[in-house]
């Protein structure tokens, strides 16, 4: 099978393309990057006007299964994500039970394989149960097919346990992905603390419950050598810690998330738990801090930290809600508002940070257009709008606070190993019927 994608803006990072001109896809593919291509039986792709990219990325998604249906599966999940843009999603491991072991990535990999419509890269836990406790079975989902391992949602509170888990991801040359979150700091909080959560009566969580845990993970990768990950970085603390750190030539990455670059505390002002997530939306002055991070490249990529909860589950008292926001519908336009249209990334450094650098951190065989590599792409128009309706995503959560904005820039296909998956918004019939 032959698909001609033509006249596109392609914007490819990896190799330092950012022009008009086509690409040709042959059984799953990428066979050629140039202009006036042509090819006898090609389906063509007119994408002019368009920006023609590698697929989208998202390292940090929350699919749910196994043992969490109700909020989320591997079909409805990997749905939003072609919807949203992205041909590849990697997932953490607090299902139930938790994926601390071959089983359950097998599992995953299974599940995503019969009735996902996006790549999935599982992420193994790295204790069990995400208890911080003892070791998960880390050779044993490595060569299931893990990618990293976390313990997402459940930070490593025992030092000695973490730095013993650096030792051994390191012979397998795994990344940590770590969740920076001192427990006893931030026990209780519900938002950032601060004037704002004075005038809430809700109670804060400090800026400090995640860079105390930012700086001690550092510490542990400049003593162990391991390839370390901060998730969602939240703080300006946070970004001048692994700002020094990567000038100190240590293997720290970070990854931001949309809502921390478009959302601030002032957001919990009405109460709606849709805006409560861990960690809690800063301040002002720490989005500044985040967004100079992005451009400096000291956060090397964009993830969603989709989190689907049940309506249910939502629609209860602030401080007794959960944590999470869904974002894979919504994530791309968002940021390329946040960043792009206001300047402080160029379209070319944002592709960068939704595909060469996520599949570099995870090392994936993705996130370029180099002939040779799967024919996975996303394609942006800059002109199309929408207004966010939480009633027509994919994902089975309903939890933005999104709900009623009005977006530009949106994702119009998805192609996932040279087969279009998602067109302007909407998921192909093959796809749809993909379950």
């Amino acid at each position: 099978m032959k698909l001609l994608i033509k006249g596109g803006r392609v914007i490819d990072p990896a190799q330092g393309i950012d022009e008009i001109t086509d690409v040709l896809v042959e059984n799953g593919i990428i066979v050629q990057v140039g202009a006036d291509i042509s090819s006898e039986g090609a389906e063509v792709f007119q994408a002019s006007g368009k920006l023609v990219c590698p697929g989208f990325i998202d390292m940090h998604v929350h699919l749910r299964e196994p043992g969490l249906e109700a909020k989320e599966t591997i079909a409805t999940g990997t749905r939003a994500a072609a919807a949203g843009g992205f041909a590849s999603v990697a997932c953490m491991p607090n299902t139930l039970p938790v994926a601390d072991n071959r089983a359950v990535i097998n599992f995953i990999r299974n599940q995503a394989q019969a009735e996902g419509v996006v790549n999935v890269w599982p992420i193994g836990a790295i204790t069990k149960g995400s208890q911080g406790k003892e070791l998960a079975e880390i050779g044993d989902m490595f060569y299931s097919g893990a990618k990293a391992i976390s313990d997402d949602g459940h930070p490593v509170m025992n030092g000695e346990v973490m730095r013993c888990a650096m030792d051994y991801a390191k012979m397998f040359d795994l990344p940590i992905i770590s969740h920076c979150e001192d427990l006893n700091l931030a026990a209780g909080g519900n938002m950032n603390e601060g004037l704002t959560s004075v005038v809430l009566g809700l109670q804060g969580i400090p800026a400090a419950a995640e860079e105390v845990m930012v700086a001690r993970d550092i510490i542990l990768a400049r003593l162990t050598g391991c390839k370390l990950h901060i998730c969602h970085v939240s703080t300006a603390g946070s970004v001048e810690l692994v700002r020094q750190a990567k000038k100190e030539g240590l293997p720290v990455t970070a990854e931001v998330t949309p809502h921390h670059l478009t959302l601030t505390e002032k957001a919990v002002e009405g109460y709606d738990p849709s805006t409560k997530v861990n960690p809690p939306l800063r301040s002002l002055e720490d989005v500044a801090a985040l967004k100079k991070g992005l451009q400096d490249g000291t956060i090397d990529c964009i993830v969603t930290d989709h989190a689907p909860h049940t309506v249910e589950e939502k629609a209860v008292e602030y401080g007794h809600a959960p944590c999470g926001i869904v974002g894979l519908e919504t994530a791309v336009p968002l940021v390329w508002q946040a960043l792009v249209i206001e300047g402080v990334l160029t379209p070319a450094q944002l592709v960068e940070k939704f595909t060469v650098k996520p599949a570099g951190i995870l090392g994936l065989d993705r996130g370029t257009l180099i002939p040779g590599k799967p024919a996975d792409i996303t394609i942006l128009d800059e002109t199309a709008e929408e207004t966010v309706d939480v009633n027509s995503f994919y994902s089975k959560g309903k939890n933005s606070p999104y709900h009623g904005w009005k977006l530009k820039c949106l994702p119009v296909a998805t192609i996932v190993g040279g087969k279009v998956v998602m067109t302007d918004g909407k998921l192909t019939k093959s796809m749809e019927e993909r379950i």
